[in-house]
């Protein structure tokens, strides 16, 4: 099973966006029993938590389940437990490796540098753009999708 972990600062705006994209996205693909997809915060302050309503509310607009989702805080476990961890901007990234105590950069990566972008995603919570986040952590989604898929050949 290979296992992808979304991160952001809250756990309740761009991370669980970016889990619901791309469990949709795995599910269109059938390859929910090759890809296990969760979401998490580098901050405890919305642990248990769901989704902003603005990421529910934009995700409904393209028929995407937020279901079930609590916002959590990363762990020191989630390096074992998790291939790829991405995080959503270069703060995002930092507070990751701080958690972790590593560089590491096999397995720690920015989403938007996966695609010509190579910026952070913006946080809604504070720009109240729901859209540009959608639309960022889509494109951002594809490409992981893609990278996984050549270096697993799935």
């Amino acid at each position: 099973m290979i296992r992808v972990l979304f991160v952001c600062l809250g756990n309740i705006c761009r991370s669980p966006m970016a889990e619901a994209v791309f469990k949709k996205m795995v599910r269109d693909e059938q390859l929910e029993e090759k890809i296990f997809v969760d979401s998490a915060g580098t901050s405890d302050w919305h642990v248990g938590k769901p989704p902003h309503q603005g990421t529910v509310a934009k995700l409904n607009e393209y028929g995407i389940s937020t279901e079930g989702m609590r916002g959590r805080q990363l762990q020191k476990e989630d390096y074992d437990q998790f291939d790829y961890i991405i995080g959503m901007d270069a703060s995002n990234i930092e507070a990751i490796r701080h958690i972790f105590q590593t560089n590491d950069d096999t397995k720690i990566m920015r989403l938007l540098d996966l695609t010509d972008d190579k910026k952070d995603v913006p946080d809604p919570y504070f720009t109240g753009d729901f859209q540009e986040t959608y639309d960022l952590v889509t494109k951002g989604c594809r490409k992981l999708l893609e990278k996984i898929k050549r270096e697993h050949r799935l």
